[in-house]
């Protein structure tokens, strides 16, 4: 069942054009063409996953329920290292700690206290019942917890609206090895099978579907693309009960009966009816059912033993029980589903379905999110091209603001994503309780899976743990800035509004301007920073233009991302000091996921990826703000902020910073550093940025208050010394930085 009805509608959201996806009238020759470079990330860590050398995450090192060389979801005697010839151990996944993944302890711990708080009322019922929640950035695995029951409710009665609870003793605890219903994560699974078909050449993107499935027309179906099947903008409508055939051929024929409700490509619909045909399409071309196609082209190449359709019976004490299914709730009366998929139309199919049926663990899945952010390959095995990876991640739906979508992958979507959400940020939902999210911009990824509709669905509403989770992962990513101390910050809080105000100053006269570096990232028009003035001492403000340009390249250390140990605290994407021996990963993904960006009149520019060197695009330099505000994403990167003040030469002038965030969500929040406030006369009365900013950053901001330091601040200081401008302002120097007056804004040095 797909996840539709759980978006609540929000608008607003920027959408993203990325060329690269326009590469795809190339077929499938481009990607397996570059199917055959070598491998990124050649020096993979020594891991200790579940299939590693030490075991699984919880140490054990049995052969699971099934027995056989594959071991279970604590077993240690298998893995891909077996099956690929890889020396034994050689993983790209590791446990470590958020040191060593260059994340913040503190709000990772924070992320599980979130995963915590919904197995009680949420607001009457417990979201789930149980979860598992994993994060990590680049290689290391910083967190992987269970918490809660992967069985718990023995029954539901409809009429009374309550459940049979379990005795504790007869009670299963969730693992950090529990399988579950993946459910529309099946998705993603069928999407990227279908992109390595592209890659070979056995499909075109814009071809019609019915040129490879000839049942699929009449009505204007013979109009869809494949791409329209893995973007949802087929036309189709949500869904058909296949549940009420009884044969294969009448379920099948209620899928050639359909016909589109709008003209294919006209409108964004989130159908499950998509996936179903992409199914279909894809044994047509390949020859084989979808479950052999996952198991041989992704799930025993990645070493993904926990993953596939049709669990056997010997997994159902491991894995999460779903819902008590009966009329009217469900299409189906199966009564308590456990250990089988949950769905009703891919039960009908027989359990293998291309938008549900999968089953997994969050281990698993975090192999899936490793091998994507490592552009298709896992340690040495690759299953997808850097390029095909890349067009799974572009935005194919510009047309459709707030429905950004790549290939199968929804993208930006700040309803599940929460303040993980970028332009550039990936991942989907699943009926049954999860959720898959990753950030190539800063190699991080976030697996949240319970068992929400045990025991009925209608115990639970929207995304409100998702959203809490990844607000808390989002801030363990932390913000560096130039000179590695704390810089003013917004915070997260959803609703209201923040003020941070400068002292009166002036007359400044005709040449003066405000300079500060920026760092912003907000839910696109639901949030904004705005720089504004004030001369009646406060009481009316008005809007004050503004440049920003990009301070200096991001570099990553080494070409670890992951490592989150980035020199440059400019960058905003690096924890200084972190310790990259664990993250490893190649350049953040050496697919060239990873882009630097500026937002500007609802559009997003990416940048290039060069050396592990991320650059500003060409194009993107200084940018205009003529109405005093920012919304969107900065691209993790801090920006020069230049505010020329001549408007009111003559008049004491009073600034502030303020920070709007409404809505139900909110992005990673707005930083403020080095603010100062200059008069006198250069180019203009604009600074240039030398070397981008790098050198102004690194060398100018100390000197200049140390040099200057004697100037008095405030209205009527007598001006001089130093020989530069004269800065009236600095909140470096202790005595300004006194008289700013935070309302909602605090000094944080994350």
């Amino acid at each position: 069942m797909g996840e539709a009805e759980d978006k609540d509608g929000v608008s607003g959201r920027l959408s993203r054009r990325r060329l690269a996806g326009h590469l795809l009238a190339l077929g499938g020759v481009l990607g397996g063409v570059l199917a055959a470079q070598s491998l990124p990330g050649a020096a993979a860590a020594r891991g200790t996953g579940p299939d590693g050398g030490r075991g699984g995450p919880d140490g054990g090192h049995g052969t699971g329920p099934e027995g056989g060389p594959d071991g279970g979801p604590d077993g240690g005697s298998g893995g891909p290292g077996r099956r690929w010839g890889v020396p034994g151990g050689w993983r790209s996944l590791r446990y470590g700690s958020a040191r060593e993944a260059g994340l913040l302890e503190e709000h990772l711990d924070a992320a599980l206290d979130e995963t915590r708080r919904f197995l009680g009322p949420s607001p009457t019922h417990p979201w789930y019942a149980g979860a598992v929640v994993l994060a990590g950035r680049g290689r290391t695995v910083a967190l992987h917890e269970a918490v809660g029951d992967a069985l718990r409710y023995a029954d539901y009665d409809g009429r009374t609206d309550t459940a049979r609870e379990l005795p504790p003793a007869e009670r299963i605890p969730m693992r950090r090895d529990t399988v579950f219903d993946l459910a529309s994560l099946t998705k993603l699974f069928t999407s990227v099978l279908a992109v390595q078909q592209l890659e070979r050449g056995a499909l075109e993107l814009e071809a019609p579907v019915d040129r490879y499935l000839p049942e699929f027309t009449g009505g204007g179906k013979e109009l869809i693309t494949v791409r329209q099947l893995l973007t949802h903008t087929s036309g189709l409508r949500s869904w058909v009960p296949f549940y009420r055939e009884s044969t294969r051929e009448g379920q099948l024929g209620l899928l050639w009966q359909v016909r589109p409700q709008d003209p294919p490509g006209s409108v964004y619909r989130y159908s499950d009816l998509n996936l179903i045909a992409l199914h279909l399409l894809l044994e047509r071309v390949t020859g084989s059912t979808l479950d052999v196609l996952l198991r041989d082209e992704i799930t025993i190449p990645l070493g993904m033993h926990r993953t596939r359709f049709r669990p056997p019976a010997a997994w159902r004490p491991l894995t999460a029980a779903t819902e008590v299914e009966r009329p009217p709730w469900s299409g189906l009366d199966r009564g308590l589903v456990w250990g089988a998929v949950h769905d009703e139309n891919a039960h009908t199919l027989g359990g293998v379905a291309g938008h549900a049926g999968v089953f997994g663990t969050a281990w698993d899945l975090a192999v899936l999110a490793r091998t994507l952010l490592d552009g298709g390959a896992y340690g040495a095995v690759r299953i997808l091209s850097a390029a095909s990876v890349e067009l799974l991640f572009t935005d194919f739906n510009t047309a459709f603001p707030g429905d950004d979508h790549g290939l199968g992958f929804e993208l930006y979507q700040h309803w599940y994503m929460g303040a993980m959400a970028t332009p550039h940020a990936a991942g989907h939902t699943g009926f049954t309780g999860t959720s898959l999210v990753l950030d190539p911009s800063t190699d991080s990824y976030l697996i949240l899976l319970g068992n929400s509709v045990h025991p009925v669905r209608t115990w639970r509403a929207g995304s409100a743990p998702r959203v809490a989770v990844a607000n808390a992962v989002a801030r363990a990513v932390p913000v560096r800035t130039a000179h590695g101390g704390p810089a003013w910050y917004s915070g997260m809080a959803t609703g209201g509004t923040g003020t941070l105000t400068l002292p009166a100053l002036g007359p400044l006269g005709a040449h003066a301007r405000l300079e500060c570096d920026l760092w912003w990232d907000t839910v696109p028009r639901d949030g904004s920073a705005h720089l504004e003035a004030s001369v009646d001492g406060g009481g009316s403000w008005e809007p004050v233009p503004f440049d920003t340009v990009p301070l200096a390249s991001v570099r990553f250390d080494a070409g670890s991302l992951g490592a989150g140990s980035s020199g440059g605290g400019s960058s905003g994407g690096g924890s200084s000091g972190a310790g990259s021996s664990g993250a490893g990963s190649s350049g953040a993904g050496s697919s060239g996921a990873v882009r630097s960006g500026a937002v500007r009149s609802g559009a997003v520019r990416s940048g290039a990826v060069s050396s592990g060197t991320v650059s500003p695009a060409h194009g993107v330099g200084r940018e205009q703000w003529p109405q005093g505000m920012v919304t969107g994403w900065s691209g993790r990167v801090w920006h020069r902020l230049t505010a020329p003040l001549e408007r009111w030469a003559d008049e004491e002038l009073r600034l502030r910073f303020r920070h709007r965030a409404e809505g139900r969500y909110v992005g990673r929040g707005v930083y403020v550093d080095r603010i100062r406030v200059r008069v006198g006369a250069r180019d203009g009365g604009r600074a240039e940025v030398p070397d981008g900013g790098r050198a102004e950053a690194r060398d100018e901001g100390r000197a200049e208050v140390r040099d200057e330091g004697r100037v008095a601040a405030g209205a009527g200081a007598e001006l001089g010394g130093g020989g530069g401008e004269p800065i009236v302002f600095s909140d470096e120097r202790p005595a300004d930085a006194a008289r700013l007056v935070a309302v909602g804004w605090t000094r944080s040095a994350d």
